[in-house]
């Protein structure tokens, strides 16, 4: 089963509500998750209304299931002093190397070496373990990059092994891949029912796979509840008549040729062509979706919005669906 859970999505898609909500529902009694942002726009703070969150891990909630739920911003500059000490044990000297600017040059200059310092901190916490041997955290949900860069930002260690053969550098890039191309390890994508979206889940299924990333499942987030498909619509549109009468039994004008309760007919049943047209569109986009071959899981579009209240509303939802798939008690 895996431990770490990547996600990722088209921007526009709830991406981080989603990671949100899964690391709730996988917040099983007596057990602990970690929720990682990688991107720093704190968007779990916001969500879980609390204060920025510093680089340290702290916890912020408590499941559904009873369990707790840790989160942690990463910095890649202080991860990357936490590097320094751990494979080179500079200490003072790294923080020396900070004051001469180093480590922001490192960080923000030179090519990949960023994405690989979120990669490292977020899989030192999958493979952390307490002092009894057990793992300190059950599961690690990281709220990843958007879709067009996620494979880059995952392979990047891939690169770096393959620059520095020999050293700790090459053997951390290693250690690192080996979790994240693991069983362990899920990549879910999170989507719309919206043709862009989808098309960009299915490419990013796509290249994931070419690179030998594991796959989880698919998140269908926003979705809306059916209420009229094309047959109803022409059913509504041969009733006029008897539809004007209703609406005029209701107080909505007289029923008569012409009158408030006819006049309000036209716009109601175009209304619902757009409603009927939609649905056949979702309709086949759920069928792209389900020619993946992956488990997909669909949630709700929150009325108020993605407020904490609605996060949690969604781990609930979304703990039965995990259940169901075999991913949660």
């Amino acid at each position: 089963m895996s431990r770490l859970h990547v996600v990722t999505g088209k921007g526009g898609t709830g991406k981080t509500t989603v990671a949100a909500a899964l690391a709730l529902a996988l917040a099983e009694e007596g057990k602990r998750t970690l929720l990682v942002e990688v991107e720093g726009r704190q968007g779990v703070a916001q969500l879980f209304e609390t204060e920025a969150l510093p680089y340290e891990e702290r916890k912020i909630a408590v499941g559904p299931g009873g369990g707790e739920v840790h989160a942690l911003a990463v910095d890649a500059e202080k991860a990357l002093l936490d590097y320094l000490q751990m494979f080179y044990k500079l200490g003072g000297a790294g923080r020396a190397l900070k004051r001469l600017g180093a480590i922001d040059f490192a960080t923000t200059i030179a090519p990949g070496v960023r994405d690989v310092l979120l990669t490292g901190k977020v899989c030192e916490a999958v493979r952390r373990r307490t002092r009894g041997g057990g793992f300190v955290y059950d599961a690690v949900v990281m709220d990843a990059p958007p879709t067009g860069r996620i494979t880059r930002f995952l392979g990047v260690n891939d690169q770096v092994a393959g620059l520095a053969r020999v050293g700790p550098i090459h053997n951390q890039a290693q250690a690192v891949m080996r979790v994240l191309k693991s069983s362990e390890t899920a990549v879910h994508l999170v989507t719309l029912l919206e043709e862009m979206p989808v098309q960009e889940t299915v490419d990013g299924v796509a290249e994931l796979r070419a690179t030998g990333l594991p796959v989880g499942g698919v998140f269908v987030n926003m979705t809306r509840p059916a209420v009229l498909d094309r047959a109803a619509v022409r059913a509504a549109e041969e009733s006029r008549t008897e539809i004007a009468k209703a609406l005029s039994r209701a107080g909505l004008g007289g029923a008569r040729r012409g009158g408030k309760a006819e006049q309000l007919i036209g716009p109601l049943l175009r209304q619902a062509h757009e409603h009927a047209e939609r649905l056949a569109l979702e309709g086949e986009l759920r069928s792209e979706i389900a020619g993946l071959e992956l488990p997909a899981y669909e949630l709700e579009l929150l009325a108020e919005g993605a407020d904490l209240p609605g996060v949690y509303l969604l781990a609930g939802e979304l703990r039965e669906q995990l259940r169901e798939q075999g991913v949660a008690r």
